[in-house]
């Protein structure tokens, strides 16, 4: 009777088992050694051999689900059922495509952000590059592309004007991310760079979801938490600081209070512009984060900023007449924004900012009032289809509303303005057909209800792996409405427009980057004077000369970026080297000519060098550029002379006596170079028939800046190094 359990016993068993073999080949028909194959949720399977031949047996019965896998390859998941019988079967497994290793979209494009990701530029090249004095802009200015306009400090991108450059923060636009400088002076960004956790630079093909920039995007977006409570306090040469983190579970807050006064520095270094009160400023930042949920994260940041400043004007040729001016500058801005994944795919996002400035700037007796406001919304929905198609789309509204009001002696008032609202849409997908190769498609349309026109604007990327590099391939068409100063004037006018095409090799590989990169663009509709003898407007007067679309220009060159923080330990440095060969006919040039902000010729050299010993980090930024053109009067042609080339040779250190201390010394321009950036001239030529002429110079030969910055906080080691 035992004998005859038994046997029922193993019949039964014998029964329950099933074989089941294969082959695991890939897309082109090759064998995947080491493919792991087996029933989902058991521990029954096998891996493939050299020749991708798998077998095994399993007992489990009925409807299972089979699942093979392998690196590199996107899993397979089959249902089979088991009921005795064998099975044979075979799979063909993709190429799964992994951001570590596949190739990435670089045409135009400097990006940094969380450590997962390829890097090129991070928020703490931007605090510590010298000369840069922690400014976004000025440390952007040691990348190719960018220009030299010493007398700006704005971002001029391969030909474009300052105003070319659009800035983002958390994906919402910011109307002007500068703050006020007195005339032929440098001006700052309004934004600290510890503030972000990501940076992206884009000098054209950027992404279908930016408009309104028609040579550049700078995209900063806010950390998404900060998890350490601390205060920060930092004793400035030009003023002083505090700022406080406050974090809590899931979220955290922190906000910065500064002030600014130049005025006992000036007082010390003797000065270009002959001041009656140098700058004082006040400014107040702050940023919010919560998360909502396990997939929600609300955020929110605000800047507000008061700036003054008064000095006397001297005409050209007449050292004996001064005239004050003065100039107070009131700005806000603030954006809310909601970011929200449903599930492994589709994710969303949403915000909203609003943007206020205003300039009230007198002299003698006459008066202006400048008003800027803009309210931006904007809703964007994502998809990950899956690991090889990506895509976006959303729908935009800007409204701005500007107005100039002019009170000039008994000529009365005169106001100038206009409102803007401009709908926009967008749509990008991502398709990666391997891990060498990419594909980037987009387009964006924007209404622009002031001129009621419409315009569908294409861009596209390619990018496809060489080696250990990659090429990239970027087509681009991009809008941008008239600057107020000629909008305010005429509101029919169309926007301005570019086409860019950009060439781009990319080798990341051991802590050390190369790029090399061409381009070409093409301006058409720039705003054009109707008389070449027309003076450009004074900002003390009304503008009413007839203002036409009918300007263009090209601009073309090619980059060279070397960057290297492996082969010496402790040393981070970069090179850089821009051409650029550009013309416009527009405004009132008689004919297509270089504009004066361009120079050939720009090179970078950036060194920075942490030795433990000493506890210091030391930094030396060289930075070269050809001379610009301009044009002189006193000479037949035009745009007939060039400036001298501009040279600056700036250093910083910063030393830690503890680690919760810093003294941070940074200087310009150390050799003392005496930079011209152009020319100014006399409206009407002399007795003699000679126009006279002042170049305008830096302010001061050097900046010297002394910093303490102090930490307080419980947690070690933690300090503001990121943020100087």
């Amino acid at each position: 009777m035992k004998w005859i359990i038994a046997c029922l016993f193993s019949s039964a068993v014998a029964a329950a088992q099933t074989p089941v073999r294969g082959r695991v080949m890939d897309g082109e028909g090759q064998p995947v050694p080491g493919a792991n194959v087996m029933v989902k949720g058991t521990y029954d399977g096998a891996s493939t051999g050299v020749d991708g031949v798998f077998q095994f047996v399993t007992y489990e019965t009925g409807p299972q689900t089979l699942l093979v896998s392998s690196m590199g390859y996107a899993s397979v998941e089959k249902p089979i059922d088991l009921q005795g019988a064998a099975l044979v079967l075979d799979f063909s497994l993709r190429e799964s495509i992994n951001e570590l290793e596949s190739v990435v979209i670089s045409a135009g494009a400097f990006t940094a952000s969380d450590q997962n990701r390829r890097t090129v530029f991070k928020a703490l090249d931007i605090a510590t590059t010298a000369g840069a004095t922690a400014d976004i802009a000025g440390a952007l200015n040691t990348l190719p592309g960018t220009q030299k306009v010493g007398e700006s400090g704005r971002l001029f991108v391969r030909g474009g004007d300052g105003h070319e450059t659009r800035t983002f923060i958390d994906g919402m636009v910011v109307l002007d991310a500068y703050g006020p400088a007195a005339p032929n002076t440098p001006s700052r960004g309004r934004f600290l760079p510890f503030m972000f956790k990501g940076t992206s630079f884009s000098t054209g093909g950027y992404s279908a979801e930016y408009g309104q920039a028609l040579s550049s995007a700078l995209a900063l977006d806010s950390k998404d938490e900060d998890p350490t409570t601390r205060t920060d306090i930092g004793l400035l040469s030009v003023g002083a600081d505090v700022a406080h983190t406050q974090a809590w579970k899931n979220g955290s807050w922190a906000g910065k209070a500064q002030y600014t006064n130049l005025r006992p520095y000036m007082n010390l270094i003797n000065q270009e512009i002959d001041w009656i009160a140098p700058p004082v400023s006040t400014e107040l930042s702050t940023a919010f984060r919560q998360k909502v949920g396990t997939r929600g994260l609300f955020k929110f940041y605000g800047n507000a900023d008061r700036n003054q400043f008064s000095l006397y004007q001297t005409p050209v040729g007449d050292d004996a007449t001064k005239e004050a001016l003065e100039l107070t500058n009131v700005y806000r801005y603030g954006n809310a924004t909601y970011a929200h994944a449903f599930g492994d795919r589709w994710f969303w996002r949403a915000g909203v900012s609003y943007n206020l400035n205003e300039n009230h700037v007198d002299r003698a007796a006459a008066g202006l009032r400048e008003r800027e406001t803009g309210v931006h919304v904007k809703s964007v929905i994502e998809q990950t289809v899956s690991d090889r198609v990506e895509w976006k789309a959303g729908v935009e509204l800007i409204h701005r509303q500007y107005s100039a009001r002019w009170q000039a002696g008994q000529s009365g008032v005169r106001v100038q303005g206009f409102t803007e609202p401009l709908w926009a849409a967008f749509a990008e997908a991502d398709v990666y057909a391997s891990k060498r190769f990419v594909m980037r498609a987009g387009v964006r349309s924007e209404y622009q209800a002031l001129n009621q026109t419409l315009g569908v604007d294409p861009r596209a990327s390619l990018a496809y792996k060489v080696g250990e590099g990659q090429m990239s391939l970027a087509y681009g068409r991009f809008r941008q409405s008239a600057a107020n100063h000629w909008l305010r004037s005429d509101s029919r006018l169309a926007s301005e427009k570019a086409e860019h095409v950009i060439l781009n090799y990319q080798v990341i590989k051991n802590n050390r980057t190369f790029r090399a990169e061409a381009y070409y663009k093409n301006y058409v509709d720039l705003v054009k004077f109707q008389s070449a003898t027309a003076q450009l407007p004074n900002a003390f007067m009304p503008f009413a000369q007839p203002l036409l679309n009918t300007g263009h220009g090209f601009a073309k060159g090619f980059e060279l970026f070397w960057r290297d923080n492996q082969s010496v330990e402790n040393v981070d440095y970069w090179i850089s080297y821009s051409y650029l060969d550009t013309q416009r006919d527009y405004l009132n040039f008689p004919a297509a000519a270089p504009p004066s902000f361009a120079s050939a010729h720009n090179f970078s050299v950036v060194y920075k060098h942490f030795v433990p010993a000493i506890k210091s980090q030391l930094g030396l930024t060289y930075s070269f550029a050809s001379g610009r053109p301009y044009h002189n009067p006193n000479f037949a042609g035009f745009q007939n002379a060039r400036t001298p080339s501009y040279q600056d040779l700036s250093a910083n250190i910063s030393y830690l006596p503890n680690p919760r201390i810093i003294i941070h010394f940074s200087c310009t321009n150390l050799l003392g170079r005496d930079n011209i950036f152009g020319y100014q001239f006399s409206p009407e030529a002399g007795a003699d028939g000679h126009y006279a002429s002042r170049a305008i110079r830096q302010a001061a030969p050097r900046f010297v800046f002394l910093g303490v910055f102090i930490t307080l906080s419980k947690a070690k080691g933690i300090n503001q190094l990121p943020s100087l």
